[in-house]
């Protein structure tokens, strides 16, 4: 691993990057964004033991739909509660929940959370008794009252979020610098150094769980690579990352990303990210054993992976020179799918972004990840970047 010299840094411990390159990622922005104060931790710890004590009082259990009982309280319009087979103490749906029950009987479920309690159940009990039985499985919660968490297929493939949580845990110990791996530093926009060493709040925390998903992020910026040198003869930096995420009451996939990237920044968006990789994995009838076979192992490899494969193919793509001739220049990205007009546009942003022409594969993937990112369709961005990690790919 070629780690980046003491010289690099300033008094603070950051360093100088490079984020006009690379790919920018928003996915952690968007969690970022999204999650209120209680869904953030500050530890992997303390997230490990919200999740866990939540699964240590659950139970799951297979029961006919036909056989479900729904009441509602003439006390109170609001409240509407289950009855399941082998149980006299009513169950109250969650709000995720209740969008699953709904979408078992084919009913319209922004429609009937408007209804009172009662009309609501009178709905859903008739499409219940109406719709054709089967067996659905269930997850139900008690702290103080038994809450029906998920309403989903019998062959659901549950992988709880303590388990995922746990094998991050294996790697990365508490997620605040035990371990190589942490929460993220923060990139200082005014002069281009990101600061790895930073508090762990809740404002700075990626470590978010709900009552219906999981989802971390970590990095391992105190030890960044150089991967070749940028114009003004300074190392170009990066460091590793990933970021997972689970759902044990049917919301989402399970999912790991693993990259590489240039800097965080205070909104949580990823900076000059390459070598994107993503395993997912569907809950299906053997999803728990294609994570401890699969999505686990893969996750350890990365984490304790040597950097150099990735610090060849970066050399590799700096050092062919493909293109020496504006014609050149054109015919090697028109025999690659691009328009004219997209070629024209990705040579003259590497004009721009680099003061000359585009002449390696390297100059070339930057100059298409750099048009991608001003794409305002992710469709259009997504393809762009699934290009330029082929070229990236194809030059290693």
């Amino acid at each position: 691993m070629t780690q980046v010299l003491d010289a690099t840094r300033d008094r603070s411990g950051g360093y100088k990057v490079d984020v006009s390159r690379g790919e920018r990622i928003g996915r952690v922005s968007s969690e970022w964004f999204s999650r209120p104060a209680d869904e953030r931790y500050l530890s992997l710890s303390e997230l490990f033991a919200a999740v866990q004590i939540r699964t240590e009082r659950s139970r799951t259990r297979t029961v006919d739909s036909a056989a479900i009982r729904v009441e509602a309280s003439r006390d109170d319009a609001e409240r509407l509660s289950l009855v399941l087979p082998g149980k006299d103490t009513p169950i109250i749906p969650t709000h995720w929940s209740f969008g699953q029950l709904a979408s078992l009987v084919g009913a319209p479920t922004a429609y009937l959370r408007q209804l009172p309690a009662p009309l609501a159940g009178i709905n859903l009990q008739y499409g219940l008794a109406s719709h054709r039985a089967e067996q659905v499985k269930t997850l139900e919660t008690e702290d103080g009252r038994i809450e029906l968490r998920a309403l989903i297929g019998p062959d659901y493939g549950r992988i709880f979020d303590h388990e995922l949580v746990a094998a991050v845990q294996r790697i990365a110990g508490n997620g605040t610098g035990d371990t190589r791996w942490k929460v993220p530093g923060v990139l200082e926009w005014s002069t281009g150094v990101y600061h790895p060493h930073i508090d762990v709040t809740k404002d700075t925390t990626t470590l978010y769980a709900s009552d219906r998903d999981v989802f971390l992020f970590l990095v391992d910026d105190l030890n960044p690579i150089e991967a070749g040198r940028l114009p003004d003869g300074s190392p170009d930096l990066y460091f590793r990352g990933f970021y997972c995420w689970n759902s044990e009451v049917g919301a989402k996939t399970l999912g790991i990303a693993s990259f590489y990237l240039r800097a965080v920044c205070q909104n949580r968006n990823l900076w000059g990210v390459e070598g994107f990789e993503e395993i997912t994995i569907r809950h299906s009838k053997y999803a728990a054993s294609r994570f401890a076979h699969e999505a686990a192992p893969a996750l350890a490899r990365f984490a304790n992976s040597s950097s150099v494969p990735f610090v060849n193919g970066i050399k590799a793509a700096r050092e062919r020179i493909v293109a020496r001739t504006d014609e050149d220049r054109c015919d090697f990205l028109r025999k690659r799918g691009f328009s004219k007009a997209e070629a024209a546009k990705i040579i003259e942003t590497v004009l721009a972004e680099e003061g000359r022409k585009p002449e390696s594969v390297f100059d070339f993937v930057q100059g298409i990840t750099a048009v991608a990112r001003d794409k305002a369709h992710q469709d259009a961005r997504l393809d762009l970047e699934a290009r330029a990690k082929k070229l990236l790919d194809r030059a290693a």
